[in-house]
């Protein structure tokens, strides 16, 4: 059975093309144009997934993720934001609003499909294994992670790490380019290399880090010091 992502969005273009896209790929999609319509398909739907705009008409994207985390059957519903807002001050934003995902605009279709899937096979595995406790503590620790994110954005030295990972200069440098929100054919005009070795880059952070995305990599790389 084709797990379900609400898509909320006021550009019909880009839901149209988004949603040709995630079925594509196999997912059932429903849609909204504003955070209000949103917010009642998402209490008659209950999708595994919320994938909403930030700037939209009448109730906007925060808005919307502030009711979906006060609301205790969507605490733990994982939220894609997308935006075309994508400089620092934005993405620490949206994740201390409690987004898991921050995929600006225009993105690779290819991106927001890794990430939803990363995440639903996350929320999968956390509901087998922990139960409703363990999906609280989750929570729980993606705040805190959020917290300690924009202490260190204020300047405040983090913990030196006690495991130090050693990074190449190339992988260094996509690191720097990923924590500043650019998609993978953007990093690659920027190093003059190609698409598929900038993945392969990534790949190798991801191994490096023990993360599985991009969300957590940019996380994991502030909170140690190995990006600014």
């Amino acid at each position: 059975m084709s797990q379900k992502l609400l898509l909320v969005d006021d550009e019909p273009g880009l839901r149209e093309a988004v949603t040709a896209y995630l079925e594509a790929n196999d997912f059932a999609v429903e849609t909204a144009s504003n955070g209000k319509e949103g917010w009642e398909r998402l209490q008659q739907y209950h999708p595994d997934l919320l994938v909403a705009d930030v700037m939209m008409p009448e109730v906007d994207g925060y808005q919307l993720l502030k009711n979906v985390r006060e609301d205790d059957r969507f605490q733990s519903l994982p939220v894609v934001f997308l935006t075309a807002r994508g400089m620092t001050g934005d993405r620490i934003q949206g994740y201390n609003a409690g987004c898991d995902a921050y995929l600006s605009k225009p993105f690779d279709p290819d991106e927001l499909v890794a990430i939803v899937k990363n995440l639903l096979e996350r929320r999968a595995v956390a509901t087998r294994g922990e139960g409703e406790e363990g999906g609280l503590a989750q929570i729980a620790d993606r705040m805190a992670r959020i917290e300690s994110l924009l202490t260190e954005r204020k300047g405040i030295e983090p913990t030196p790490p006690p495991i130090q990972i050693d990074l190449t200069p190339r992988e260094k440098s996509v690191l720097d380019l990923v924590a500043q929100g650019l998609m993978n054919k953007e990093i690659a005009r920027q190093l003059e290399t190609s698409v598929r070795n900038v993945e392969k880059y990534v790949s190798r952070l991801f191994s490096k880090t023990g993360t599985n995305s991009r969300t957590e990599l940019v996380r994991y790389a502030l909170q140690h010091g190995l990006t600014q």
